[in-house]
């Protein structure tokens, strides 16, 4: 089957009538065919788009509530037909997509159709002489570029908000998982969304998501994926002085203090290092355990992984699928070898795993457990993305805040202490954007969201999201 853009409502192919294979994880086939497109179907979308806003940015909150809402149901009325094809494009399981990804999808909606409702402008009366008061108006067209990890969950994280301010959206996907993009188009189309409102253009980064980020009719551009990609959007959209989200990469710490929960902590550990085949941004690939409880900690959570199938996405009891594509497979076994050679020892995993039948060419990688290594050596220092945790022993409070901090990121951390002082304090110390106490990946959609230093700038959730998508107009009104 070909994908096809989805431009002022209606489907098309791309202009250069150009396609690229779209090639499943699970069995290594092509299933599909993806558009290349370039700058003039982004051009296309955005003329769509900016016409769309005229009358979509004038509609009432409620009108613009009920429209979201529809295609809310709409999006839970297909919900096999997406999780099935989520996990057959990512690789992952079906039981994550069906418990994670899809639900989260049609949720973001409804949150944020919800939200928009309740969001206020401010007042400041000036003893009587005047009174300013803050108006929140959508920006115009919204470009939002997403990634292969959580294609519709974040795709939708970011259309939602954009939409419930009152802006249009021209959207890119990740070009190795467009599939439930695609899908949400037809969605789109069935729900009779209003024309241009939603557009979607699928294709390469460095052509589409690149055209997207230059135009010069997307004053604000929404991005989530890698550092390397937000750097350069980042240099693109600076010059033109265009709004800037940008979710990027995470090392994130996961602290185990001696007084922990140990068998809650082992069971999170192993779950923040290997959800999603760790490809979320958000995992634990820096495992820190104190020195007292190291050795008993180590077998624990190897015991953990060991109990951890990898297997056919179809398949109820596999806790792990495939990795999403081959090279990213094959950059995951390069880092592994990689952490060998700075003297790093595999305790369990580090192979490719090859399935039975017609899953055999599939992108699949054992969970992989590595001890020795030092904080500052390179597998420690860059993001591997892969169901890959490196154990690092600490003595103090003081030296694993130290270690923790080492990296350029400072996305997440996870801590485990009954401590409750000690939770606070080092909760407060960590570089991250969010600290997890006791927990992992316990999500609330009103807080905010996103990382320090190279992970991020600005943060998304609750009226956080409402406020990157609206420009504060102030109006001062003299008594």
């Amino acid at each position: 089957m070909k994908i096809q853009n989805f431009i002022n409502g209606d489907f098309a192919e791309p202009i250069s009538g150009n396609y690229f294979d779209n090639i499943t994880p699970v069995t290594g086939e092509v299933y599909s065919q993806i558009p290349d497109s370039d700058s003039s179907d982004i051009d296309l979308a955005v003329s769509s788009a900016k016409e769309a806003f005229k009358s979509w940015s004038k509609l009432s909150k409620n009108e613009r509530y009920d429209h979201i809402m529809h295609l809310a149901d709409e999006i839970k009325a297909h919900f096999d037909e997406l999780v099935e094809a989520e996990s057959k494009d990512n690789g992952k399981p079906e039981w994550l997509a069906r418990s994670v990804d899809i639900p989260r999808a049609s949720e973001n909606f409804r949150f944020f159709a919800t939200a928009s409702l309740h969001f206020d402008s401010e007042i400041h009366e000036m003893d009587g002489k005047a009174l300013n008061y803050t108006l929140r108006q959508p920006v115009g067209v919204v470009g939002c570029i997403s990634p292969w990890n959580l294609p519709l969950y974040l795709l939708t994280w970011k259309i939602a908000p954009a939409l419930a301010a009152g802006n249009t959206v021209v959207a890119k996907p990740s070009e190795i998982t467009p599939m439930t993009a695609y899908l949400f188009s037809k969605i789109c189309q069935k729900a009779d969304f209003p024309k241009g409102v939603i557009n979607i253009v699928h294709g390469y980064g460095h052509k589409v998501g690149d055209a997207l980020s230059r135009h010069p009719d997307v004053p604000i551009i929404s991005f989530t994926g890698g550092t390397a990609t937000g750097e350069k959007i980042a240099a693109v959209a600076a010059p033109m002085f265009k709004k800037l989200s940008l979710e990027m990469g995470g090392k994130n710490p996961n602290i185990i203090f001696e007084d922990a929960d140990f068998d809650n902590a082992v069971k999170m550990s192993a779950k923040a290092a290997f959800s999603n085949q760790g490809q979320i941004c958000l995992c634990g690939s820096r495992l820190f355990v104190q020195e007292s409880i190291y050795d008993k900690f180590r077998t624990a959570v190897i015991q953990e992984t060991q109990t951890l199938k990898v297997g056919d996405p179809k398949d109820e009891k596999s806790n792990l699928g495939a990795v999403v594509s081959k090279p990213h497979m094959e950059k995951i076994l390069n880092c592994i070898e990689r952490s060998k050679e700075e003297g790093g020892e595999i305790l369990t995993g580090g192979n490719r795993v090859i399935l039975k039948g017609n899953l055999k060419d599939g992108y699949y990688i054992e969970p992989t457990i590595i001890d020795g290594l030092t904080a500052n050596c390179k597998t420690n220092q860059e993001e591997i993305f892969g169901p890959v945790v490196s154990m690092i022993p600490f003595k103090s409070e003081e030296e694993v805040i130290e270690m923790a901090n080492s990296t350029k990121y400072g996305l997440s951390a996870s801590l485990f202490t009954k401590d409750v002082s000690r939770a606070h304090r080092v909760a407060a110390a960590i570089d991250s954007g969010i600290v997890w106490v006791n927990t992992w990946m316990l999500r609330d959609l009103r807080i905010p969201f996103g990382g320090m230093k190279s992970s991020g700038v600005g943060r998304e959730g609750g009226f956080k999201s409402l406020q990157f998508f609206t420009e504060i107009k102030n109006v001062c009104v003299k008594i």
